[in-house]
């Protein structure tokens, strides 16, 4: 049998949220002598990868993702399991999430592969704040730390938690979807290494990370723009922001004035969220991040029957408070320009539609391309 037959049989089951038909199918797939990487990345890394198109889709819920992942991590553990243990004669690995970074198969999916491949594996999952990773590595004394993150958001996360890993000697290679498709991002930040997927992590690791270039780097020493100190400035005043925003909403998008307390909640997440990746543009210098954020954002309104146009305004208020702001005034300008966000004049908003879709509120929860 093929990777994909176990594919399907696999997101079945998560379909249905049955862990223990998910099981079986692991179990058969090994039995019927399928690689157990394979099994890892071809089979359960698939439907992993389908379940966040799925949602993005808005062909499941919230909950339902939420499940699949769940059944994924015990049926990873299963795998490990029944695989066996396997020496440690290639090194010692320590693999971790960014601090803030929840989204952890990616990390777990890497670990287990390293661990075929006969390397000693650290996993200490999600969201690992820099100091104790570092406090970790002292103790442990790691060939290499790989790290993880799938939110662009966390990039500047991502870069103190490199250069504090390479301050204690420890080499570091980077990988999920925040460091970019190509890797544009692990560069900036001066990581040691990127891999797009775990067998490239893998092989790199095999053949060994060099020591730290800089140790002893700076954030400005990668990113001299950040010497205009806008990033700092607006994230800083990024509760005043949002508030700002909120109390000018409804001037252009009349239908706010309706809102019950849940819809405004929402609505005060959706604008921190734009927020956040304007501040995270501006850390890197790269306008394109905002710009993907915000069309990508823009296909998941539309799977939900929410009018693109509910961007525009919070994006054109923004513009008015951070008009001083020369880098940020000018991603702003250039996002308001995106044919997928210019919608058309007049086009209807109905009541929540900021935070709204068809089923579910959206933009506090689609900051996450799956």
């Amino acid at each position: 049998m093929t990777a994909g037959h176990y594919t399907d049989l696999l997101w079945d089951a998560v379909l249905r949220g049955d862990e223990y038909s998910a099981v079986d199918v692991v179990v058969d797939a090994l039995r019927d002598g399928l690689e157990p990487e394979a099994v890892l990345l071809e089979v359960i890394g698939a439907v992993q990868q389908r379940v966040g198109l799925e949602w993005a889709a808005n062909r499941l819920s919230v909950a339902q993702e939420h499940a699949a992942t769940a059944i994924n991590e015990r049926v990873i553990s299963t795998l490990s399991l029944t695989s066996g243990r396997h020496g440690g004669e290639r090194g010692r690995v320590t693999v971790a999430c960014v601090d803030g970074e929840w989204h952890a198969l990616p990390a777990r999916l890497l670990a287990e592969v390293l661990r075929l491949r006969g390397f000693t594996v650290d996993y200490l999952g999600a969201q690992v704040p820099a100091a104790h990773l570092v406090t970790h590595l002292h103790r442990t004394g790691p060939d290499a730390v790989a790290l993880s993150s799938s939110i662009a958001t966390r990039l500047p996360t991502a870069h103190a938690t490199i250069t504090a890993c390479q301050a204690a000697g420890v080499p570091v290679i980077v990988g999920g979807r925040a460091f970019g498709t190509d890797g544009r991002y692990a560069r900036l930040l001066g990581a040691d290494a990127w891999a797009p997927d775990a067998r490239t992590a893998a092989e790199t690791l095999a053949d060994g990370l060099p020591d730290p270039a800089h140790p002893h780097a700076q954030p400005m020493d990668d990113l001299p723009h950040l010497s205009d100190q806008e990033y700092t400035l607006v994230t800083r005043s990024a509760p005043r922001l949002v508030a700002t925003v909120l109390d000018r909403l409804p001037e252009r998008v009349p239908a706010m004035a309706g809102y019950d307390d849940d819809q405004r909640r929402h609505t005060a997440e959706d604008v921190r969220h734009i927020v956040d990746f304007l501040s995270v543009a501006l850390y890197t210098g790269d306008a394109e991040l905002f710009e993907h954020f915000l069309g990508w954002t823009a296909e998941v309104l539309e799977a939900r029957s929410v009018p693109v146009a509910v961007l525009r305004p919070v994006l054109d208020l923004l513009g008015d408070e951070l008009r001083d702001f020369t880098r940020a005034s000018e991603l702003l300008r250039r996002a308001t320009t995106f044919p997928a966000l210019t919608g058309g004049a007049g086009t209807p908003v109905p009541a929540g539609a900021v935070t709204e879709g068809a089923d579910s509120t959206t933009l506090h929860r689609t900051g996450r391309p799956a």
